[in-house]
């Protein structure tokens, strides 16, 4: 089964299909993206075959166009090497180099959150930064966290399974109340309600641990809770 999100209104969605970020997708929110190796790269794919700055998508009107910036090993749109700029069309696959494929798919169309089964299904927990949505094991978590439960989510992910104390939680979530501070009753409830709702999606896997002493991390599939790698 192939589980389907709504586009953003106008806006094309770009998701890796194959390639070391398999799973990922990006919005475009502006009239401009690059892809390459660069850090400069609105995408960036760590991989030495792909170029620092191997492809440009652009907004012309309504259309989206696409052109290689020169890379050494070439970029394909449906297997036709791209030799000058074209046209981006719904569902066009696009290859970079021999690494990376990535699906355009364009406005008001539906986006699949996962692959089909046996298919490299995406396993574990993301945060699209740009929407606040997170997307557990390929699927969306509808509705979306609460702003407090977010904050949270958001800083024991950016953490990368690094401990992170009661004191960083007040400071993320309750910035506002920092000075005052929060009861530890406050910060316990939290915790468990973005469990519960991490759980709707994921009711196997605990990925908000609590690490007695110390604080909460986040533990992603197949990561030992108990491990500081």
């Amino acid at each position: 089964m192939v589980v389907k999100q709504t586009a953003d209104k106008d806006k094309p969605v770009l998701i890796i299909v194959e390639g070391p970020l398999q799973g990922q997708q990006w919005v475009m929110h502006g009239d401009q993206l690059t892809i390459g190796r660069g850090a400069q790269c609105d995408i960036v794919i760590p991989e030495r075959s792909i170029s620092r700055e191997h492809v440009r998508i652009w907004r012309e009107g309504k259309q989206y166009f696409i052109e290689d910036l020169g890379s050494k090993n070439g970029t394909h749109v449906n297997a036709v090497r791209l030799e000058k700029p074209i046209p981006l069309n719904e569902g066009d696959e696009i290859q970079i180099a021999l690494c990376a494929k990535i699906k355009f798919v364009g406005s008001e169309a539906t986006v699949p959150l996962i692959l089909k089964e046996g298919e490299g299904a995406e396993i574990g927990l993301r945060l699209d930064e740009h929407t606040r949505q997170v997307i557990i094991n390929g699927r969306l978590l509808e509705p979306q966290l609460s702003l407090y439960q977010y904050r949270l989510l958001e800083m024991l992910y950016k953490s990368g399974g690094g401990i992170c104390t009661r004191d960083d939680v007040v400071l993320a979530v309750w910035p506002e109340a920092a000075r005052e501070g929060v009861s530890e009753q406050a910060i316990d409830a939290l915790v468990r309600r973005l469990r519960d709702r991490l759980a709707e999606l994921s009711p196997d896997h605990e990925y908000v641990v609590t690490v007695r002493g110390h604080g909460f991390r986040l533990v992603q599939p197949g990561k030992n809770p108990d491990s500081t790698g």
